[in-house]
Parts: structure tokens; C-alpha cells; sequence
């Protein structure tokens, strides 16, 4: 068995916990970290993600990653990085079960035509959306809106890509800002080792997946794949190594050992940049200057290649141009029509939409077309817009 490193004097401390917003009294049974994980885990919006696109909408298959199951997947991932390294693995867990939460239905093509929507009314960021799903969205407790996460865990939401302190005159950008400016998340340094650990998880789990799902749609082969840096070498040796065995099972064996190995680059970058930035504190991790944790020059170059490789060959393939053609002409009707008559909307949304000027109004349709899977989306689409759904 494999011993279990000692903590890290750089990972963050649950007792050393900058607390939430709005106090509240601890939990007897679980550290903060592991209360925030578990408060996203019971977020309407977590739940939504299990017919949200990752790159097939969700009918098209069973099979294929949802939001939902890549969110489960990043933070499998997540955990096992920062139990590696020496962090707290609650809150890795956490900053990658909700990195997607804010995620519109129909994948990326559903943030590009809320983006165009949004144009002349302050923009559509999904990140920003996943903090204001965490700070205002959800509505489950009395004293409160949001969830009150941690310091820690909003820092990592919405900064474990890097500091974002010039994103904030974005019009996108101003539910950060003026969160920012009641409560200061210090968003011109890095953020913890720990949310660190949840962004690349997130870079190791979608390449990977996104590599499966692509030849379990047809859009590739594995031969296709054997000349392309990072997965090749893998589906090589796999193929090698089991020449009888079915492609399917040496499609998954050729994944697994991918991830395994980009698991172990990161995990030797970082111990590498954490000796050479004589890095002993949290806060010598947010003043580093550069992330932390990362992969080596070498892997990430071979990720570049492999990126092209997929936006190549899967995410312009024209059967999935096809399908994203279908979802941005959706999500534009539905969002003229109840900018133009927000009194079709669910009696709450409309509520709320009818008390503000078009900008305020903008953005609660937004709200309410960002929440949708994409199941929903369909059937909302189709009842305001398909008289077949009337029965005569």
C-alpha cells in the first residue's frame, strides 16, 4: 500500500479558514471545506449538470460525458492530485465539483450565443456565472442567498486559472467586482495550491474524455490517434500489448494510461517549482508570480498538439457544427421572446423580470436560459414555438 504524504506546509488549513460572508456556526461533523463541497453537491444547479452538454447534447447518447459526469471525473482527479501532493483534498474537491456550474445548455455553443445575446446588456462569462450561482442563484437558506461558501473556496472558483484582477472593468465582470469590493478576494494573486490542483484536473480530465468520446462517436479512429503527441504512444503500447483484445477496451486502456501520466507530470512540475520557488506558505503560493502547479514545458506543448488535433477533428467535426447550429437558433429565439414578453415566463422569473429596466430584465432571462439542461431547453423551445404540442 501506498503511504499517504505528510501535509504540505503550503496547503490550506480548514482551522485557518478566513471564514464566510455571513458567520455561521461551524459544523460538529465536518471541516469548512468539506461543508462547502457538500453544500454544492445539494446545489439545484450540481444537479442540473446531468443533462448539460460537455460536447454531445445529452440526448444523443447515453454513453458520452455530461457536465455532470465530467464534474465527478475533475474532482476524482482533483483529489487524488492534492492527497498526492500533500493539500487538502476537500478543497480541491470542492473548487472542481463547482467549476462547471455555471455552464449554459448546449456546451460551448450555448455560452457563444448567450455572449451575442448579452452584447449590449453587460455580457455572459460562464465563469462569472458559476460565482453568481455560488453568491446569489441559488436560494436554499434563510439568512442568505447563494451557498456562503468559504474565503477559500470562492477565491478558487473564481480564480484557479490565474489572477483576474484586469477582467473587472469587463461589463461581463461587474457581479465579481462588486462582490469583490464588500468582500476582497485578493484577485490580483494566484489562488491556492489547492484550486490550482482543480484546474488541471479539469485540463486532464476533458483532453482524456473528450479523446474517448470522440472515437465512441465515430469521429475518429484509434489509428487516427497514433501519431498525435501525448495519447499515440499510449494507444501504441496498449495495442501492442493486447493485439486480440477489442478496440473498445483499448480505447479505455490507452485513456487510462494518458491519465495516468499527465497525473504524473503534474505532480513533478509542481514539486520541481515548489523547490525552485522555495515555496513553504499559502501565501508564498499566491505570490509566486507564476502557478504552482502545472504541467512540464514538454507536456504542455504535446497538449497544444492535441487540442488542434480535437478542435480538428471533434469540436468542428460538421455533425457536431450541426447540433450547435440547432442550439444557438434555440437559445436566440427563446431569448428575444421573453426579453420582448417577460410575462411568458415561470411566474417567478417573470416576477423578478418585470421589476427591472431592459438591462435588469436582459439579465434575468439570461439567468433562466443559462439554469436549463438541455433537455429542458428542447421542450421549452418546442412548447413556445411548435404548435404540434397543442392537442386538439
Amino acid at each position: 500500500m501506498p503511504s499517504i504524504p505528510p501535509r504540505a506546509s503550503y496547503a490550506e488549513r480548514p482551522t485557518a479558514s478566513r471564514g464566510r460572508k455571513v458567520a455561521e456556526p461551524e459544523s460538529r461533523t465536518r471541516t469548512p471545506f468539506a461543508r462547502d463541497r457538500d453544500r454544492i453537491i445539494h446545489a439545484t444547479a450540481f444537479r442540473r449538470l446531468k443533462e448539460k452538454t460537455q460536447v454531445f447534447v445529452a440526448h444523443e447518447g447515453d454513453h458520452f460525458r455530461t457536465r455532470l459526469t465530467h464534474s465527478l471525473e475533475v474532482a476524482q482527479i482533483a483529489r487524488s492530485l492534492a492527497t498526492a501532493l500533500g493539500l487538502d483534498a476537500d478543497l480541491a474537491e470542492t473548487v472542481a465539483l463547482a467549476h462547471d456550474l455555471g455552464h449554459p445548455p448546449f456546451g460551448h455553443a450555448g455560452e457563444d450565443e448567450l455572449q451575442i445575446q448579452m452584447e449590449d446588456f453587460g455580457g455572459f462569462d460562464h465563469n462569472v456565472q458559476t460565482f453568481r450561482v455560488v453568491t446569489r442563484l441559488e436560494r436554499r437558506y434563510p439568512r442568505f442567498d447563494g451557498l456562503n461558501l468559504t474565503w477559500e473556496t470562492l477565491e478558487g472558483i473564481v480564480k484557479h486559472n490565474g489572477p483576474v484582477a484586469d477582467r473587472l472593468d469587463r461589463p461581463s465582470w461587474t457581479a465579481v467586482a462588486e462582490f469583490d469590493r464588500a468582500y476582497d478576494l485578493r484577485l490580483s494573486t494566484w489562488a491556492s495550491a489547492e484550486a490550482q490542483v482543480a484546474a488541471l484536473a479539469d485540463d486532464i480530465a476533458y483532453n482524456n474524455h473528450d479523446v474517448d468520446d470522440g472515437v465512441a462517436a465515430g469521429l475518429f479512429t484509434l489509428e487516427d490517434l497514433t501519431q498525435i503527441p501525448l495519447i499515440g504512444p499510449h494507444v501504441a503500447s496498449a495495442l501492442q500489448a493486447f493485439p486480440d483484445c477489442d478496440r473498445s477496451i483499448i480505447r479505455l486502456e490507452a485513456v487510462r494510461r494518458m491519465i495516468g501520466a499527465m497525473v504524473d507530470d503534474v505532480l513533478a512540475e509542481t514539486r520541481r517549482r515548489a523547490a525552485a520557488g522555495k515555496v513553504q506558505t499559502p501565501e508564498d503560493v499566491r505570490n509566486l508570480g507564476h502557478a504552482l502547479v502545472a504541467f512540464s514545458r514538454d507536456t504542455a506543448e504535446d497538449l497544444a498538439r492535441l487540442r488542434a488535433f480535437l478542435m480538428e477533428r471533434m469540436y468542428r467535426h460538421w455533425r457536431v457544427n450541426r447540433t450547435r447550429s440547432q442550439a444557438r437558433r434555440m437559445l436566440a429565439e427563446m431569448f428575444l421572446l421573453f426579453l420582448a414578453e417577460p410575462d411568458v415566463l415561470p411566474e417567478d422569473w417573470g416576477t423578478r423580470a418585470a421589476e427591472r429596466d431592459q438591462a435588469g430584465r436582459a439579465r434575468v432571462v439570461c439567468d433562466y436560459i443559462a439554469g436549463m439542461t438541455d433537455r429542458y431547453a428542447i421542450e421549452e423551445h418546442r412548447r413556445l414555438f411548435h404548435l404540434d404540442v397543442w392537442a386538439f
